[in-house]
Formats: structure tokens, sequence, C-alpha cells
């Protein structure tokens, strides 16, 4: 029986819909290598004192369907869904992602960096500098130890390319490069820096090569758990054990990873991927999630299926257009009044979406906080309970506070199954609170094109994707700046950008300087409680509506793998 540990993280940045998904990070995947074990059932079983029970045997392989093979092996160009699992098997750097709490952890580095412990440093020009330690026991697979000089060889390989990722390194003015230290500096402060070099590059294994062009059907030396052993284009791609790999279980105190090998099986269509795993031509599987296939994976439970279905960090959430354009969609729109936004909010049963478009498989979402770290979130939104009398209440305040005819008219995508349902399923809530309504469904492509650029809709549903670490959690927020609306930013709402008729007040003034607060600072002490008041103004004026994270579906046979999340 393989013990492997199989963490579902972090977030989707394509549609599901075939059209433009809106997203504000990069599809990021990772599997926590340190719990990778392997056992027999028989040791379990016959295990009597404590010692023998943490004693774990190495040994076996573990089979992973995938439907996508990768384009690349290398992530400096490509970091995809699946390019991100292999890299996981093999790649190291600053940081990566706990499986169990979803936090960033350090990984070739002491510590990560921070203001409590020195690691940042905000200087008296205004620069900011960071500090790594490389652990002394980190080395690449050859036994070569990983060195401040393979920081400085990463940064100025990707200094040398046209990639995308060259811009989020440009702002370091300055580095200090030690044996096993390297420290930069950057131009100005930024939560940005948490996450740079995420993957490093062996100097005396890449050097002289063309990072673009030499490393996309192989790999360079590994510092992850396992290497690069083959591949076959389309079919299959094999990682065999990293015999120097420096981790050690917790537990145990032994070498990891357990395993032998892991492959990556890839099958494209569901169908199909579905079917060998039911054959157990495969161990575990991650499909597209649906309540269908929920359904079809539960059902093999009795046979030893083990399924796994959590709220991943792409969150879906009805909001409401603040600028003029909204009345070329709706000439009665009312969306400016606090008192027919909270009469929509009481009218949308949360709970009904989740069970019927979801299987009752996640609860409603209560805070965007919750989707980047659910420690920090006040749940502020729980307040907004579906009640049809209340919205009626509420609605009649409208109507007697802005003297029009409000209605409401929804937009979302066409051409996704799941915003369809939930836009049939609208026309029952409204009608029962009494407010008038009219479903203005268009194809994605017009939807996240268009409509969404200008702010051509009254009251819309799409979704954001969220990301490890606090960067992510500052930078959602200026998705609702009045300063950041279209061209400058992405506040597609218009709310407090008065230039595009958004109207602005107390509640949209403070906020901005909210942001301005946390993007001015890289300490989590100052940064924390500017999240909870950001939040509780988001939800006091109800600027948008959460609705409920999307699913991430895995299963695995029991009987082959254990300890599996």
């Amino acid at each position: 029986m393989i013990l492997l540990a199989f963490a579902l993280v972090a977030a989707a940045c394509s549609s599901d819909d075939g059209g433009g998904e809106t997203t504000t990070t990069e599809a990021m995947e990772t599997t926590t290598t340190e719990a990778m074990e392997t056992t027999t059932t028989e040791a379990v079983e016959t295990t009597t004192t404590t010692e023998a029970s943490l004693e774990k045997p190495y040994g076996g392989e573990a089979i992973n369907g995938a439907d996508q093979y990768p384009a690349t092996f290398n992530g400096f160009i490509n970091d995809n869904t699946v390019v991100s699992d292999l890299g996981n098997l093999w790649a190291c750097g600053t940081q990566e992602i706990s499986g169990h709490t979803l936090e960033l952890i350090p990984e070739v580095v002491t510590e990560l960096p921070s203001v409590a412990n020195g690691g940042l440093v905000v200087n008296d020009d205004g620069t900011m500098t960071v500090k790594y330690t490389i652990r002394d026991e980190a080395v690449w697979a050859d036994g070569t130890p990983i060195s401040g000089d393979d920081y400085q060889f990463t940064l100025d390989s990707i200094m040398g390319t046209e990639l995308a990722i060259k811009t989020t390194y440009e702002d370091i003015v300055d580095t200090v490069v030690g044996d096993k230290t390297f420290e930069y500096t950057l131009s100005a402060p930024t939560l940005q820096a948490e996450l740079l070099f995420g993957e490093l590059l062996p100097k005396h294994a890449v050097e002289g090569t063309d990072l673009t062009e030499d490393w996309n059907e192989s790999r360079w030396v590994t510092c992850g758990p396992f290497a690069f052993d083959s591949a076959s284009t389309g079919e299959f791609v094999t990682a065999v054990r990293n015999d120097n790999y420096w981790k050690t279980d917790e537990e145990t105190g032994q070498q990891l990873p357990f395993l032998d090998k892991v492959t990556f099986k890839f099958i494209a269509e569901t169908e199909s991927l579905i079917n060998a795993f039911k054959a157990r031509e495969l161990d575990m599987i991650q499909p597209p999630p649906s309540s269908e296939l929920i359904e079809t994976l539960q059902g093999l439970e009795p046979e030893g299926a083990v399924v796994e279905v959590l709220s991943g960090p792409v969150w879906e959430h009805v909001n409401f257009q603040y600028g003029d354009k909204r009345f070329e969609r709706n000439e009665f729109s009312c969306t400016e009044n606090l008192a027919f936004r909270q009469a929509v909010a009481y009218t949308i049963n949360r709970n009904t979406l989740t069970d019927e478009i979801l299987a009752g498989q996640v609860e409603p979402l209560d805070s965007h906080v919750a989707a980047f770290a659910p420690g920090l979130s006040g749940d502020n939104w729980s307040v907004y309970q579906a009640d049809p009398a209340k919205a009626g209440e509420l609605f009649a305040q409208a109507l007697e506070e802005t003297g029009k005819e409000c209605t409401a008219v929804f937009s979302t995508t066409s051409n996704n199954d799941a915003r369809v349902k939930m836009s049939e399923l609208f026309v029952g809530m409204f009608e029962e609170a009494g407010i008038p309504y009219e479903n203005q469904l268009e194809d994605s492509t017009l939807f996240f094109g268009e409509t969404l650029d200008v702010g051509l809709w009254d009251i819309g549903e799409w979704a954001w994707g969220s990301a490890p670490g606090m960067a992510g959690l500052v930078v959602i927020h200026d998705l609702f700046d009045g300063a950041q609306a279209p061209p400058v930013g992405q506040n597609y709402y218009n709310w407090g950008a008065e230039a595009n008729g958004g109207y602005a007040d107390e509640h949209t003034a403070r906020f901005t300087a909210i942001r301005d607060e946390m993007n001015a600072t890289v300490d989590s002490d100052v940064i924390i409680p500017l999240i909870a008041e950001a939040e509780a103004i988001l939800a006091d004026q109800l600027v948008f509506l959460p609705l409920y994270t999307r699913l991430v579906t895995a299963a695995v046979w029991g009987d082959e793998i254990g300890g599996f999340k």
C-alpha cells in the first residue's frame, strides 16, 4: 500500500466555459512531497510499539492520471497546471505551498524573510532589501551545494530573456552573493517579493545553454524529491527518487521521498480518464469537477476508492455595475442604491445554489478573504441569509429612495452550464421576493470582452482566482479601488470611479486609502487589520456578494494510496 499525501491547492486560470475567464493569478497546484510515504498494510496491522509504527519502508510507484501533456517541462516558460504539477516533483526554490495549511513555507531557505525576522528591511532611501539564508543541507541531485551563485545565475538568466516572468524581477537594483546567502534590493517595498525565486536554476548545469530553447523536452539536474527519468510525448512522464534530497519525514526523521517512482499518464478525454481509473490502470486522478462526476466517483467507494472533494481557490460572486454604461443594459438600474443591493442579497439563496449546482459539496462563501486566507476572514457576508420578505421590504425602500421603477437584469456567460443553471434558479427567487427580474446571458467571448471592459451590465457574475501568501490577498483589493478602473486597472465594477460614472463617497474614499496603505508596507502586522477593515466596508456596502468556491475533486484507490489529501 503506497502512502502518499497529495495536495489539492491553489488557483485555476482557465475558463471552463470556453471563454476568457477572469482571474488574478496563474494556475498553481502542488504536491506535498514531504509526506510522500510508502508502507504496507501488513506492517501497519502488526505494529505493536510506538517506535515501530513510525517506521515507513521505502519503495513503490504512484501512477497519476492527467488530461494534458505539457508543451514544455520548463516552468520558466510555462507554469500552467500540469507543468506546475510536474515541477513539484523535481523543482525547488525559496518557498513552496503547504498541502495542509495552503500557506507559503520555506524550501531551500531556513526561513521566509519577514519584517519580524529581519529578512525584509525597508531602507531609508525607500528601497527594500530581502535576505535569504540557504539551508546547509540543501544540495542538487548530483551533490553540488545550492548556493547564492545559483540565485544570482537564476536572476541573470531571467533578465536575459524576453519572457513575461522577467517583469517581476526588473525592480531588483542590487544583489549580494554568498556561499549560503543571497540578498537583493528592490527599488520599492512590495509584498510580491514573497513570490520571487520560486524555482532555482543550477548554475553548474545550465550555464552556457539557452534557457528558452534547450530545456523543453528534458530537465536540468533536480533539487526536488524526484528526478526526471523518461517521457513519451502525449503518453507519460516518469520521475524517480532523488537519492540526495535533503528533506526528512517529520515523524520518523527518515529521508524523503519514500516512493521509488511517480508516473504521470496522460488521457485527454475525461470519460476515458475515469474508465482508466475504474480499471485500476491509474492510482489517482484529479479530473475536472462536476456534480455528476463526483457522484460517479463516489459510486466506486464500496470498491475501495477514496474521493476527496474540496473547496478550490476560484471563487464566484454576484456583483453590481456602478458606472453609467449599465443604463444601456437596464434603463431602470438601481444598483447605486444600497437598499436595492441589500434586497438582491437577501433574495439570492446561496444554500440553494450550492445544493443545486455543486451537489451540496461546499458551503456558501461568506468572504472573499476566505478564498485566500481562511484564518483572516471575518465572514462578514454571513448576515445575508435568504429572506424573501426582508428582500421585498428593502426593494420597496429602494423604490422610495430612488423614485424609479427599479428592476434587476442579470448577465453572465451563456456557455457555462453552472451559470446558466444559476440564472434559471434566480428567476424563482426574484419572483418570490417581488423584484422584477430578467436574464440577459451572453457568449463568454462577448461577456469577457466588450461587456466587462466597458461596464455594460447591471448585475453580473463571474469568478476570480486566489493565490497563496499575503501578496495575492493584498492585490485582490485593487479590483475595488476607484483609482484602478479600466483602462488603468481591473475595477470593472467602477465602484468609486467617478470618471466612469461610478459614485464616490466616504466609504469609497476610505477603501482607496486602505488599499494605498496595504501597498505601502510589507509588515503583516500592519496589513492584517487593514484587510479586516476593507472586508467590513465591502460587506457593509454590499459592493458584491460572494457565492461559493469552485470544487476541486480527486480520487485514489485506498488499498494502493494512503494518507491522501
